[in-house]
């Protein structure tokens, strides 16, 4: 009974390995969910919200308070000039975003070039999109994008862009000369970009995310979507937005009306008030990962696996082919009963299967006392099969 346009996608991932992790028992270090909430005064500004009334519908768009405080947001820290009223729409989460960009702009035949491996997500939306995904792969071990390719992908068919930066799974953030290739081919091209930022805070080290639409020429033709879920660790809030010219963010709003219609009236005052009064909270979020990722990837190593540090996002990767595992999902699946822990193969993000056959995502997202049970259990345990 199921429609053509879902044929071949699998449930997602993360449900399957979550719920693995529930019924063994497992550490979970796969699904990117951290551990603690954020702020106390954010979640006091909802449960006010709450009994103040805001138990109904608010706008489709979203209220005006949350729509000023992400164009004040993107002011504050890249410096692009927003109106809130026509240049923001509140989305339930990043991932609406996702959907409601691709169903609002994608016809039928039109070839998105997206980043590969990618988030589960996108390759379901281009598909019940009709869209044609033009993938192209960031490589290990330093996963960075081959400007090459970039450009070869790229074909009369081509419309869209589909970029995420800080990207998830690898963990690469993108440098400036890499966007400026992705921006001189859009311009060239007359495409669009969509681009998924919704870790644009989390990034280590002496690394920074630039966002694409403040290069010359690319705010025209740009597409931004985040969220406060990842940025102040309520990821179960599903408040997300999209940024851009209007024409654009009226086409995710197009689509939005049918999908959700609005999102969580006492949700966005909080998130609101995150943004405006909190501003810091990220940054101070990102140092703490940072330790988090050091103290995962050297439990990773110390367990024999080849592990890749990432530049941002909650996630890191392995190499587990010289285990002697046959793929990723295969020692995925062992592993709960092996070790006592839960990863997420990151096969299934990839079109080429022998790229990403034996990549493992693992996320440091999680208490560090978390952290050092998993990685304990992983040392102590024999990973080949």
């Amino acid at each position: 009974m199921l429609a053509h346009r879902l044929e071949g996608i699998p449930p997602t991932i993360f449900s399957r390995m979550s719920a693995l992790a529930l019924s063994t028992g497992a550490v979970n270090l796969g699904q990117g969910f951290p551990d603690v909430d954020g702020p106390p005064e954010v979640v006091d500004r909802a449960v006010a919200a709450l009994r103040e009334g805001a138990n109904q519908y608010a706008p489709g768009i979203g209220i005006p308070m949350l729509r000023q405080a992400i164009a004040r947001h993107q002011q504050r820290h890249y410096g692009i000039e927003l109106d809130p009223d026509t240049e923001v729409v509140v989305t339930t989460g990043c991932t609406e975003a996702v959907a409601a960009a691709l169903l609002g702009l994608v016809d039928p035949g039109d070839e998105i070039v997206v980043l590969e491996p990618y988030y589960d997500s996108y390759v379901a939306m281009i598909q019940m999109a009709g869209g044609v995904r033009r993938p192209v792969t960031l490589r290990a071990p330093d996963f960075r994008l081959d400007l090459d390719e970039l450009r070869a992908a790229v074909t009369p068919r081509t419309r869209f862009v589909l970029l995420n930066t800080p990207h998830n799974p690898t963990g690469t953030v993108l440098s400036r000369v890499e966007l400026q290739a992705v921006a001189d081919l859009a311009i060239e091209h007359d495409l669009v970009v969509i681009t998924d930022e919704v870790y644009e805070h989390l990034v280590f080290d002496d690394h920074e995310h630039v966002p694409i639409a403040t290069l010359p020429g690319m705010a025209e033709r740009t597409l931004t979507l985040s969220s406060a879920g990842k940025s102040y660790s309520f990821t179960g809030w599903k408040v997300g937005w999209a940024t851009g010219p209007a024409a654009l963010v009226g086409a995710v709003l197009a689509a939005k009306q049918w999908l959700t219609f609005t999102s969580g009236s006492p949700l966005q005052p909080a998130v609101a008030l995150a943004l405006d009064e909190l501003p810091d909270v990220p940054r101070d979020l990102a140092v703490d990962l940072q330790g988090r990722r050091d103290l995962l990837c050297a439990g990773l190593t110390e367990a024999g696996l080849d592990v890749r540090v990432p530049e941002g996002t909650y996630f890191a990767t392995t190499d587990v082919g010289a285990l002697g595992w046959p793929d990723g999902l295969s020692f995925c699946l062992a592993l709960p009963e092996r070790a006592g822990v839960v990863a997420i193969p990151a096969q299934v993000f990839y079109d080429d299967q022998e790229e990403g056959r034996h990549r493992v995502r693992w996320a440091f997202c999680k208490e560090p006392s978390v952290i050092a049970e998993g990685t304990r259990r992983l040392s102590a345990a024999d990973l080949r099969p």
